[in-house]
């Protein structure tokens, strides 16, 4: 069962198992240094549905299937889907999901929720609830700037410190544990961080703070150093929310520079791609995880990791209304 070391770490004693995984990512994504790790991409960003807010809906379909073969399993061996997106009552996760008959969680926790995802799916399985759980998270970079900003026909003008919103989604079956695979030992959920920041195209600044926090408390909890560790893996800060992340745990004399990685630096060419600071989005992260970190943790390259997944939690009511956003950060630890 698991248990609390320290104020804030989940320990997961009997291993949930990182079963299968898989990414799936859209054009431009196709067009980074990750191409080669995804398991499948798409030129056309409709992915041949009518909105976008579908086609996002079949990034999360696709992922799971091929999440599911990967692990050989079929979609009556999962007891429970936790699925989140960016959209208003996570319609891309309910539509893209819904055929499939099996028990669902939506989630919301912005760009963190792959990380939320995986903690909730290892506490099920750790509790003997479930034999095999899957975490699974998107984003489309069409459907979120209609949401959040404003319709691409607009042609507004981004500023130097916006990011891009990845197309893609990646998914993790989580099941009983097995000694062959990479297991989920440890996480920490993370605390809602607002230090005032109300500029929705800053959004590393937002999360950069969230992401201190529960790195801090997780390396207090166990008595580890950035040394310890073979990668530090960011959600989606990008250059900007990097380079604040790293002065705020240099303060606490905590260093992870030669240790660490950002999901939103990785999966775009930020010089040659045009995307300012770098990438964001749920399947940011989702699908970064989910291609070419867990194939390195697979095959030993990393043999222990720590995976941030960053969120910055504003909705387009509460932006119009002049309240600040708030920040969250949940941490996973996964070993091979």
């Amino acid at each position: 069962m698991a248990k609390r070391l320290g104020t804030r770490t989940i320990v997961f004693q009997n291993r949930p198992s990182i079963k299968g995984f898989a990414a799936v990512a859209g054009k431009k994504e196709s067009q980074g240094p990750l191409a080669k790790y995804f398991d499948k991409t798409f030129e056309d960003t409709t992915l041949g549905q009518k909105t976008w807010e579908r086609a996002e809906g079949l990034l999360q379909k696709e992922a799971t299937l091929l999440s599911l073969k990967k692990a050989g399993l079929e979609i009556k061996d999962i007891d429970f889907i936790f699925a989140g997106d960016l959209l208003d009552q996570c319609i891309s996760s309910m539509f893209g999901l819904k055929e499939m008959n099996v028990p669902f969680l939506g989630q919301f926790g912005a760009c963190s929720t792959m990380a939320q995802t995986i903690i909730l799916s290892s506490i099920m399985v750790e509790s003997g609830i479930a034999k095999n759980a899957v975490a699974v998270t998107s984003s489309h970079f069409c459907s979120a700037e209609r949401q959040y900003r404003f319709p691409l026909e607009y042609g507004g003008q981004r500023p130097p410190s916006a990011q891009w919103t990845v197309t893609g989604a990646g998914a993790i079956v989580i099941g009983e544990s097995t000694k062959v695979l990479p297991y989920v030992e440890k996480a920490v959920v993370g605390k809602i961080v607002d230090l005032g920041v109300n500029d929705a195209s800053n959004m590393g600044a937002v999360m950069a703070p969230a992401a201190s926090e529960s790195i801090k408390n997780f390396l207090i909890d166990t008595a580890t150093t950035p040394e310890d560790y073979d990668l530090i893996l960011t959600g989606d800060l990008g250059e900007i929310g990097s380079t604040l992340l790293i002065k705020l745990l240099e303060k606490e004399s905590i260093k992870i520079k030669n240790k660490h990685k950002d999901c939103g630096l990785m999966i775009f060419q930020k010089d040659t791609q045009d995307v300012h600071s770098g990438g964001s989005g749920c399947g940011c992260s989702a699908s970064t995880l989910c291609s070419i970190i867990l194939q390195r943790v697979k095959n030993h390259e990393l043999k222990n990791i720590l995976f941030i997944a960053t969120g910055a939690l504003m909705s387009p009511t509460s932006f119009k209304q002049g309240e600040t956003i708030p920040g969250i950060a949940h941490l996973v630890q996964i070993r091979s």
